[in-house]
């Protein structure tokens, strides 16, 4: 979700601002009501997140036992 902000809070709280950028989050920055700019985390950060987000659900997957289906069974249990 995109958080719109004016230009003087923007520059009174740019590191604040920037730390949630790095977090993910993005901001409009407005001057009298009017868009003037996006601050937008860069695409390396955001490359960043979905490899990690990968390197999660491999370990997620790695840890996860294999469920093993009969499917004859299955099927019998469906017809009953």
């Amino acid at each position: 979700m995109v958080r719109i902000i004016g230009a003087y809070e923007a520059k009174t709280k740019l590191s604040a601002l920037l730390r949630e950028v790095k977090a993910g989050r993005s901001f409009t920055i407005t001057n009298k009501g009017e868009v003037i700019a996006d601050l937008v985390p860069s695409v390396s950060i955001q490359t960043r997140n979905r490899v990690q987000a990968v390197e999660k659900m491999k370990k997620f997957i790695a840890a996860s036992k294999p469920v093993v289906v009969d499917i004859k069974t299955l099927i019998e249990e469906g017809r009953s």
